[in-house]
């Protein structure tokens, strides 16, 4: 067995102090996307914090393997796949097999109660109704939709984050649009089992 003498182990801990000093100038500067994302899928702030904080741990630790690519949707790439570990160990419901042929989704929703005036839940500019309706939507349309409305990365950056085919980024889109349309029509309401309850990574 091999003992690394002082010069080698001098050595090794100056290559990871560098490439923690790169990894802290290139990624952190994405940690707000990266924390929007994840509070996105896991609907909850507090469950993202944790989910972000696992994803960078893993992105320190296999940032050697880091090319010089773009940082931003390799890092959320990272998140996004931490996120799904997370869901399915702690919200399997949340995480199903989907098939983009399977029937029409729908978001869930609610008419407004009676004596609530129809213009103020029909605000299409109301920023808790727009956030509460992309929160709705089944996962597979949220991440897409967030990826390119919120974080306006570009069809083939998603597909290399959602690991999908541009053409499902597309059609995805598509859907996601079509349910939010549907979501915000007049006498219709999102119900939400859990409401992002930090709207500063919201719409603007």
């Amino acid at each position: 067995m091999h003992e690394m003498n002082p010069s080698e182990d001098s050595g090794q801990i100056t290559n990871e102090r560098e490439s923690r000093r790169r990894f802290e100038s290139l990624a952190l500067p994405h940690l707000d996307a990266a924390y929007n994302l994840a509070r996105w899928l896991t609907r909850n702030e507090h469950d993202a914090q944790d989910v972000v904080q696992d994803a960078c741990l893993r992105a320190l630790r296999y940032f050697s393997a880091f090319r010089g690519e773009q940082v931003r949707p390799w890092l959320l790439q990272i998140v996004r796949h931490t996120c799904y570990t997370w869901l399915k160990e702690n919200r399997p419901a949340e995480v199903v097999s989907f098939d983009d042929d399977d029937g029409e989704p729908r978001i869930e929703t609610a008419a407004p109660a009676s004596d609530e005036p129809q213009a103020v839940a029909l605000r299409h500019a109301d920023r808790a109704l727009i956030n509460q309706s992309i929160a709705a939507l089944p996962i597979v349309y949220r991440e897409v939709l967030v990826l390119r409305e919120l974080e306006d990365l570009s069809y083939k950056d998603i597909a290399r984050i959602a690991d999908i085919p541009i053409g499902t980024v597309m059609s995805r889109l598509a859907r996601a649009r079509a349910l939010m349309r549907e979501a915000l029509q007049p006498g219709a309401r999102p119900v939400l089992r859990t409401v992002p309850r930090s709207p500063q990574a919201g719409v603007k």
